[in-house]
């Protein structure tokens, strides 16, 4: 039972300002469905909660798994959980996580905005490890995508060749590897100075991995976005940071969030998008009638177009 005063609640989450291992050891077993992690990378940064981030490998990895245990037993059985951090880091300690819960997927998620490093590959991506407490998921409901398009003129970027037809109406399934999560470098958008993530991102893992009402936990608050995700899509949250001044302001001020993630969710689970069946019938790229696509989404040319008139359901 929580005995902690939360520095921000609302009818959904609570927010606590401490050490996560305080926070998740005064937490019961076994009551959160969906537990999510970004820890800091060990990167050497600054941070204004002035967070040691330049610790020796094994004191961080030791540290690493301190909180993961707590994370592993608040989960509930069939609960989820997600770490989100450098593959180097995810190694090890996805070795930990798999000695105790079920290993589902390690997802790929592109990184666009890394600089290149003296006798290295170029390192474009960071790891998201899965987990479930037990041998299935309680809650899996992955998002669908849309068709990838080209952003001037519409037109698929891949061939589906004679499977239009077969196609899900609400879009291509999500796969392992992640390329359309975007940095988050816009001041509308970001947070804080320090790396936010993407509400997109949280957006998808929560959509996946929760259902309205069910609790999501997330010790490395940041700048709030899972709180964000959770609070906005009806899920019950909880979660702590060492200093919540990012996440509280951006609480008091949600409008922002609510309309982002609006447009993020009316463009997932649909085959096109609006704006790229826009730019086809523009361009003059009728879409070939095999697709079978939601008909509110047929652009209203006010033509008697057959390939167009035959788009509906």
């Amino acid at each position: 039972m929580m005995t902690m005063i939360p520095i921000l609640k609302t009818s959904l989450g609570e927010l606590y300002q401490d050490d996560c291992l305080s926070v998740m050891a005064s937490m019961p077993d076994e009551v959160v469905d969906l537990a999510f992690a970004d820890p800091p990378f060990n990167l050497g940064k600054e941070y204004t909660s002035k967070i040691d981030d330049s610790r020796r490998d094994s004191e961080y990895v030791e540290w690493c798994k301190q909180w993961l245990d707590e994370m592993i037993r608040v989960l509930k059985p069939g609960g989820s959980l997600f770490l989100y951090n450098l593959p180097r880091w995810n190694l090890p300690l996805g070795a930990h996580i798999g000695e105790k819960l079920t290993f589902r997927h390690w997802i790929t998620v592109d990184m666009k905005y890394s600089l290149p490093i003296a006798k290295r590959l170029y390192p474009a991506h960071y790891s998201l490890l899965y987990f479930i407490k037990g041998d299935k998921p309680a809650i899996f409901h992955p998002d669908r995508l849309p068709v990838p398009c080209c952003r001037h003129c519409g037109g698929e970027l891949r061939d589906y060749g004679g499977y239009k037809d077969k196609m899900n109406p609400l879009g291509v399934s999500l796969t392992d590897v992640w390329t359309d999560i975007p940095p988050v470098r816009h001041a509308k958008y970001k947070k804080r100075a320090a790396n936010a993530l993407a509400l997109k991102l949280m957006d998808r893992v929560v959509s996946m991995a929760s259902d309205p009402g069910s609790l999501v936990l997330d010790p490395f608050g940041g700048s709030g976005t899972t709180f964000v995700a959770a609070e906005l899509t009806g899920r019950r949250w909880i979660g702590s940071e060492l200093e919540c001044s990012d996440i509280v302001e951006r609480f008091n001020a949600l409008e922002g969030d609510r309309e982002h993630l609006a447009d993020i969710q009316a463009n997932k689970n649909t085959l096109f998008t609006r704006d790229d069946l826009k730019r086809r019938q523009k361009y003059g790229k009728p879409l070939p009638k095999e697709y079978r696509i939601q008909s509110d989404l047929v652009p209203q040319c006010g033509c008697a177009d057959s390939e167009q008139a035959d788009l509906g359901l």
